[in-house]
């Protein structure tokens, strides 16, 4: 399986949590360095977070201190655990390697306010 496949969006209120998961074996350990965008209606795409082969992580500010980025080697799984979400986090989320635009279908998230 190349295309990444990304699940776990929902609607939820201003500050809940969701917990985005992106399947994929060859996605997940073929490529050093995984991401997630989004996209919000009517907006360009935007990098949310990235984790590389060491496990170093790097979060757009808007997120910090509230997104988790991870990897599970062992269930080939790319993740993203998002806490005290905002209306403005709502969007579709996409998995894709660094730098590359993602080819996946998304999973769509919206909170309320």
């Amino acid at each position: 399986q190349v295309q990444p496949v990304e699940s776990g969006g929902g609607s939820v209120q201003a500050g809940g949590s969701l917990s985005l998961s992106c399947e994929g074996n060859e996605f997940i350990t073929g490529y050093y360095c995984l991401a997630w965008s989004r996209q919000a209606p009517g907006k360009g795409r935007e990098g949310v977070a990235t984790i590389d082969g060491n496990g170093r992580t790097r979060y757009i500010d808007s997120v910090k201190g509230r997104f988790i980025i991870s990897k599970d080697n062992a269930k080939k799984t790319l993740n993203l655990q998002m806490n005290s979400l905002k209306p403005e986090d709502s969007g579709t989320y996409y998995c894709a390697a660094c730098g590359t635009t993602p080819t996946g279908q998304g999973t769509q998230v919206f909170v309320s306010s």
